[in-house]
């Protein structure tokens, strides 16, 4: 069986201090926000990408018991999650310009492996690498 992947989960603390954060300081797109009892699926997108969402999910049940929820979200919060990768045309720029929205980095632009990077994470503690594309 061949697929396209359509969403990929991030666990967070808070839902919707999450939400302001990918919407309102990194300029995603609410996709979908619905809830079932105290369950809530709620996903963004990235400007343009139209076929893939980022799951924005509290650790708890119905999926986890409440120990398992309460490791995930210590794991996130200590970093221990593999960091996610954001591709941009201007590295330097979009650091600059996310700052300018509130947006703490862990590591300023740098030069390395042949392209510029800068690391950040979000409010749960989730690493982001952002990468400038080579070639876009």
């Amino acid at each position: 069986m061949t697929g396209d992947v359509n969403v990929v989960g991030l666990y967070v603390r808070d839902q919707d201090e999450a939400l302001d954060f990918y919407v309102g300081k990194l300029g995603f797109q609410l996709h979908t926000d619905v809830r079932n009892g105290d369950y809530r699926w709620l996903t963004v997108q990235a400007s343009g990408q139209a076929a893939f969402q980022l799951g924005l999910f509290r650790p708890g049940p119905p999926v986890h018991d409440a120990d398992t929820a309460r490791t995930l979200q210590q794991m996130v919060a200590k970093g221990a999650m593999p960091p996610l990768v954001l591709a941009v045309d201007d590295c330097r720029a979009a650091c600059e310009e996310l700052k300018a929205r509130g947006v703490e980095f862990t590591q300023e632009p740098m030069e390395r492996y042949g392209a510029v990077d800068a690391g950040f994470r979000d409010p749960s503690g989730n690493g982001w690498k952002m990468i400038e594309a080579r070639g876009r």
